[in-house]
């Protein structure tokens, strides 16, 4: 069960158990960090669950599709760090991801 840890936008750290499988959007969300909204509830047509990746780990991220791509244009936050949290599955290489919440749009 690997350890993620979530930035709020108020600055908190969150570190939260994840089950492999899980979306990285479920895990924040059921962490209790209410501020991810995740509108649509993660089928990749909302963008209100994106983060900012820790740069180390984008490497050990699947890459992005166009949809996702095409959502955080959306973004004035978006930057080379912008995902949607609803298209990362965790599993155990991800163990000690750095995420923050991006501000809200």
């Amino acid at each position: 069960m690997p350890t993620i840890i979530v930035t709020t936008r108020d600055g908190e750290e969150l570190s939260l158990e994840a089950d492999t499988g899980l979306s990285l959007m479920e895990v924040i969300r059921d962490g209790g960090a209410d501020e991810l909204l995740a509108l649509c509830g993660g089928c990749c047509s909302c963008a209100t669950c994106h983060v900012k990746v820790d740069p180390a780990f984008l490497a050990a991220l699947p890459p992005m599709s166009e949809d996702e791509s095409d959502l955080l244009d959306s973004s004035d936050h978006r930057d080379a760090t912008s995902r949607l949290s609803c298209q990362i599955t965790v599993d155990d290489g991800l163990a000690g991801l750095r995420v923050a919440i991006a501000p809200e749009d």
